[in-house]
């Protein structure tokens, strides 16, 4: 049985918060290059993308900044132990070994989640018991005591990864999933996802500058999430805290310098105000409502013109460098197919006869409906959105 192998050594001279961990930022399938990109942008280390996130080298300095400013990852995890796990008593060995009293004291809290394949230990709810398991007798034979389990709002989120019988520890830096930036006061119907409304801004190819709409725009997510892109705003400024901030050895005096850093980088409203046009519109009077007040939460309900009307009503400003990008409903957000197809060839129609100059970038979870827009052929990147495989289309018109 191999000894685990800790990704913090103890007897470095060096003080903890400036130990140099492995890290994984997390995404849905499909976003790892824009995850890759952003990352790259950010300068960090050692960056290796893999199916479902991208691996990177750093502080935990640098996984606050990653928590802060990363827009597409869902969680930033810190590896801190790599054993073997055949069977269970090496697995409990592993998991044991590993020195959680550096991060809680025996009156924390503790969530195990767990994933496994190609592994003889294939249940993950009974690894989740087992390394819970471990991490209560070593606080048991070190404290006398052992911490307690919470599902909801543990100290020390615990991530189990085993794969052919290598397991992994990592923890969980980020705490809620990163898509909760805090500025949301309102759901809609059928939201889309923060980090997938950042993430299609993003693969638009929008400059920042030029003219953006989304005529679909529902609770506003694309609007906040294009607007905190182009104010250079950290989307997670909004949170009240990440995890790795109730840890032993969180650095505060160096995440106070990083907030402060971002805080004073972000560019005031009044910087873009009657320079950057941002439109929504949709038909719904609740949906503008809604997308109005998380505007107003976010710090943004000046930067945007909010219109109410049908999409296939909407033509685009002939001779404008602009961008259109929504996430529009394709069929199974209005229930009827047929309704959708007419909608979308009458929006399609609008930009190829006026929208010279127009780039729109939509995600589409039907390629007939794609076709139906005129965007059939067009270049896509495929991304998994909650199980459902869709297709973010770009194109120049």
């Amino acid at each position: 049985m191999d000894a685990p192998r800790q990704a913090d050594s103890p007897s470095r001279p060096r003080p903890i918060a400036r130990e140099r961990h492995e890290h994984f930022a997390t995404c849905a399938r499909g976003l790892e290059p824009l995850l890759h990109a952003e990352l790259k942008a950010l300068k960090f280390g050692n960056l290796e993308r893999q199916v479902g996130g991208v691996q990177f080298t750093g502080t935990q300095v640098d996984a606050a900044r990653a928590n802060f400013e990363l827009r597409t990852a869902i969680r930033v995890l810190r590896r801190v132990a790599t054993f073997s796990a055949p069977d269970e008593a090496s697995f409990h060995a592993g998991a044991k070994g590993v020195p959680w009293e550096q991060w809680i004291d025996s009156d924390a809290t503790i969530r195990i989640d767990a994933t496994s394949s190609d592994s003889r230990l294939d249940h993950t709810h009974y690894l989740e018991q087992l390394a819970k398991d471990a991490i209560c007798d070593r606080f048991r034979e070190l404290a006398g005591a052992r911490p307690s389990v919470d599902l909801d709002d543990p100290v020390l989120p615990v991530r189990v990864h085993l794969s052919k019988d290598r397991c992994k520890l990592l923890l969980d830096t980020s705490g809620d999933s990163l898509h909760k930036r805090g500025w949301r006061v309102h759901q809609g119907k059928a939201p889309l996802a923060e980090t997938f409304a950042a993430a299609l801004v993003l693969h638009s190819g929008w400059d920042l500058r030029s003219p953006l709409v989304d005529p679909f725009c529902g609770s506003g997510t694309i609007l906040v999430e294009a607007l905190l892109l182009a104010l250079d705003c950290a989307p997670g400024l909004f949170r009240e805290r990440f995890a790795q901030e109730r840890w032993k050895d969180h650095d505060a005096p160096a995440f106070a310098r990083l907030r402060a850093e971002l805080e004073a980088r972000r560019k005031p409203a009044s910087s873009v105000q009657g320079r950057l046009q941002v439109v929504g519109r949709d038909a719904s009077a609740t949906a503008l409502e809604e997308a109005r007040a998380n505007l107003r939460s976010a710090g943004l309900a000046d930067l945007v013109r909010l219109e109410q009307g049908r999409a296939e009503d909407w033509r685009p400003r002939r001779g404008w460098n602009a961008w259109l990008v929504s996430n529009p409903p394709w069929g199974e957000r209005i229930g009827d197919e047929r309704a959708a197809r007419a909608l979308l060839e009458t929006l399609g129609a609008g930009l190829r006869a006026d929208g010279a100059g127009w780039t729109a970038c939509v995600l589409s979870g039907n390629p007939d409906l794609e076709r139906a827009m005129g965007l059939g052929g067009a270049p896509f990147a495929t991304w998994h959105n909650g199980g459902i495989e869709c297709r973010a289309v770009v194109q120049r018109f």
